[in-house]
Order: structure tokens, then sequence, then C-alpha cells
């Protein structure tokens, strides 16, 4: 990565507080919509998972488009970033994701912060929270060594599985899931339910890069066949 740290910074704040305002305001959009929640969540889906898409391939080149820190964590692990820059990018992803919540909220002329009602709990969800998490980094890092396979769409494609085949409709992101606290809106999660469903992704996301660290490694495909 070329660019300054103070731009790095800034890319992770502006991808992560824009991927929040997408998945609320979305989330809203389609609730005042609709009162069809699969046809919700669809739309939810889409927007999100454009959003990601776009937001990507802008910063990638920047940051490396990372908006998540169970991802910057894993680089951190994997030697590719500093202790202090790994920090660094978590306190600004977090930030970035609450400014996003307030930003949702403005656009649809809601109280700026809330408290989130909706439940999301147990083990099933908290089991989809590891799978949704230890599937888009093994993505990431295999997208990352694969010729011709854009990470971008690679993130927005898993994502917008996750949302459908996950019992938690997918948030793997803890700077996500946080900011998704504060807003008592279709994408909402009360606060209790934050800290196991945080545990549970960093859970997914340490399984994942221990994995890719053998699957994706140099001399894979070398043994004698």
């Amino acid at each position: 990565m070329s660019a300054p740290l103070p731009q790095r910074l800034a890319a992770e704040a502006l991808g992560t507080g824009l991927l929040v305002a997408a998945v609320i305001g979305s989330g809203i959009m389609a609730d005042r919509l609709t009162d069809d929640v699969a046809l919700a969540l669809l739309a939810n889906t889409i927007a999100t998972a454009a959003a990601l898409f776009a937001l990507v391939t802008a910063f990638l080149a920047v940051s490396g488009a990372q908006f998540n820190p169970a991802v910057t964590l894993v680089v951190l692990m994997r030697g590719g970033l500093s202790g202090s820059e790994a920090a660094a990018r978590i306190v600004v992803q977090v930030i970035g994701g609450l400014c996003g919540t307030i930003l949702a909220h403005a656009m649809f002329s809601l109280p700026l912060w809330q408290a989130a009602a909706t439940m999301r709990s147990g083990g099933p969800q908290w089991l989809a929270e590891g799978v949704a998490t230890f599937g888009l980094v093994l993505s990431i890092l295999g997208a990352q060594r694969a010729t011709g396979a854009p990470v971008a769409a690679t993130v927005a494609l898993y994502i917008a599985a996750a949302y459908w085949f996950t019992s938690s409709t997918s948030f793997a992101n803890p700077a996500v899931t946080l900011a998704r606290a504060f807003s008592d809106s279709f994408a909402g999660i009360r606060p209790v339910d934050v800290p196991a469903f945080v545990l549970a992704q960093l859970a997914g996301a340490g399984l994942a890069a221990g994995l890719a660290g053998w699957l994706f490694r140099s001399d894979a495909g070398t043994e004698e066949k």
C-alpha cells in the first residue's frame, strides 16, 4: 500500500461508515415500502452487496478496503500490518460505523441515537456469525491469491449469499455489529447481544486465518499426486 497512513485511515473510516449507512438505510427504506419481511431482506441484501462492491473497488488500492476489525486482525496475524496501525484502523472503523448509523438516521428523519430492541441471541445465531465470518475471511484470502478473481466481487457475493444461508443474516463484522446496536430499525441488534456476536465473529475469523495458512500456502499442490 503506497498511500500515507492518514489516507489509509480515512479510507477505512469512510468505507465502514458508508457501508453501515447502506445496511441501515436500505433496511429502513425496505421496511417502509413493504410489510413482506422476505422482500425487505432481499432489498437489504441487494443494497448491501452493491455498496460493498463499490466501496471495496474504490478503496482497495488505498487501504486494502478492510472495513472490518476481524479482517484487520487477520491481516495483523499474517504480518501485513503493524500493531499500531491495526489498532488505529480498528478505532476508525468503529468511529466510522457509528457515524454511518447517525447518517442513515438523519437521511430518514429518525432520532440520531437509538438503542436497538431486536433480539439476536442463542447458539444457532452465534454459530451462524462464526460461519459467516469464517467464510468471509477465507473467501477474501483465497481471492487475493486467485488469478482474475476480483476481491470486491468475492466479498459482495459472499455477503449477499450469507444474508440468506445464515440464521443471523451475516453481520460478520464487529464494527458494523456495534453500529447496528444503535439503530432500532430493520437492521438493529440489541446492545446486550453484541458481545457474543463479536466473539463468534472473531472465532470464525481466527479459524479461517489458521486454515488459510495451510490451504493457501505457497507449496500447496506440489505434493506427489
